[in-house]
């Protein structure tokens, strides 16, 4: 599975990468309502959650299908506003009279992203012009709770009014606490962004992307990026630009905006307080899979206290040979067991460290 993005044409000029406060300011609003995805902001999550104003806290829950579940595209207007070239605002009211450029059919839809509603990187009417479609966002909003249901059925019939309160919601966390966080964080940000500016300059798009993540990267012959994640989408540039976007508070998720007719957005985290290098998504399937079968458990438990050879494995299991090379095999081609040569003898060892890291290789392979 992975996100890709056509690239065919782009010209070097227009891959920008540049902070965004006010997608910064999404991914606080998702901390702090998922502290369990940000373990390293659990300290900023409680200081602020406990001088938060209760109104504003309230207002906060009602809004939070905007950035809990998924990341709205309303924190990156600029890829909405036509020409696809448009780079973020330097400034948290700037990035804001972006969000006003966007059309009531652009900022319903993608505020409406919770509902998932199909065709989001196709071509098709919008919700507020479909009625089958309105009549699914709030079936999906039902199922969501009532606060969904409630403003789902402002926004179909009020758009102008919710943005002013989402405006204006936004402008009270600036105030309430955002403020700091970018005050501390657009430096690092801003450094980030030149470092990778330069590389891409210097050594070409390849490197950058590669600086990126390990789960980005280019295949330059289909003139492609492919991001490596649990869900299928495609994009492409055309005549517009290419737009990275890093961000301080928002490990493990590395998110692609590819909504038809936006400018492709890779918003990605400045990196991992626990894993340099994690595994792709078909390494961890093949690890958890590896893994599921009992026979292969029995394994790794002899693996992991010695070296055993293809011959000790199947006589303690009592099975042949073939079938206990078929099941190191797998766990070898997994990444779990290591081999090595001792005279003539060939020794398997389950990789401690590999296995170790499963759970939070699990952890930020899921919520990449």
């Amino acid at each position: 599975m992975s996100v890709s993005i056509d690239i065919a044409g782009l010209r070097p000029e227009r891959v920008a990468i540049v902070p965004s406060p006010l997608a910064e300011l999404g991914m606080a609003l998702h901390a702090l309502s998922e502290p369990g995805h940000h373990p390293g902001l659990q300290g900023w999550v409680t200081s602020v959650t406990a001088r938060l104003d209760p109104h504003l806290a309230d207002r906060m829950c009602e809004a939070d299908f905007l950035w809990r579940t998924t990341f709205s595209d309303l924190f990156l207007p600029c890829a909405g506003v036509p020409g696809r070239t448009t780079l973020p605002g330097a400034t948290l009211a700037e990035d804001l009279d972006l969000l006003d450029k966007l059309t009531d059919e652009q900022f319903a839809d993608s505020a409406l992203e919770f509902t998932c509603a199909p065709g989001y990187d196709l071509p098709g009417p919008g919700v507020l012009s479909d009625p089958d479609l309105r009549r699914r966002a709030l079936d999906l909003a039902a199922t969501r709770g009532p606060r969904q249901v409630r403003f789902t059925r402002r926004l179909l019939d009020d758009p102008p009014r919710v943005r002013a309160w989402v405006r204006q919601f936004l402008e009270e966390c600036d105030e309430a606490f955002f403020s700091d966080v970018w005050a501390r964080v657009r430096h690092p940000l801003a450094a980030d962004a030149r470092h990778k500016t330069e590389l891409l300059h210097r050594k070409g798009l390849a490197d950058a992307l590669a600086a990126v993540s390990s789960a980005v990267a280019l295949e330059e012959r289909a003139a492609r990026i492919t991001v490596d994640k649990l869900v299928e989408g495609r994009t492409a540039t055309e005549d517009g630009g290419l737009l990275l976007v890093p961000t301080s508070l928002g490990w493990p998720h590395l998110l692609v905006l590819h909504q038809y007719g936006w400018q492709p957005v890779v918003h990605y985290p400045l990196g991992s307080p626990e894993l340099a290098s994690p595994p792709s998504v078909e390494q961890l399937t093949l690890r958890m899979t590896a893994l599921s079968h009992p026979v292969r458990m029995r394994i790794c438990r002899l693996l992991a206290r010695s070296a055993y050879t293809t011959t000790e494995l199947a006589q303690v299991h009592a099975m042949t040979a073939p079938e206990i090379s078929r099941h190191v095999g797998v766990l070898k081609k997994a990444g779990l067991v290591t081999t090595r040569r001792r005279g003539r003898y060939v020794l398997h060892q389950l990789d401690v460290t590999a296995v170790a890291r499963l759970g939070s290789d699990f952890l930020e392979g899921i919520l990449r």
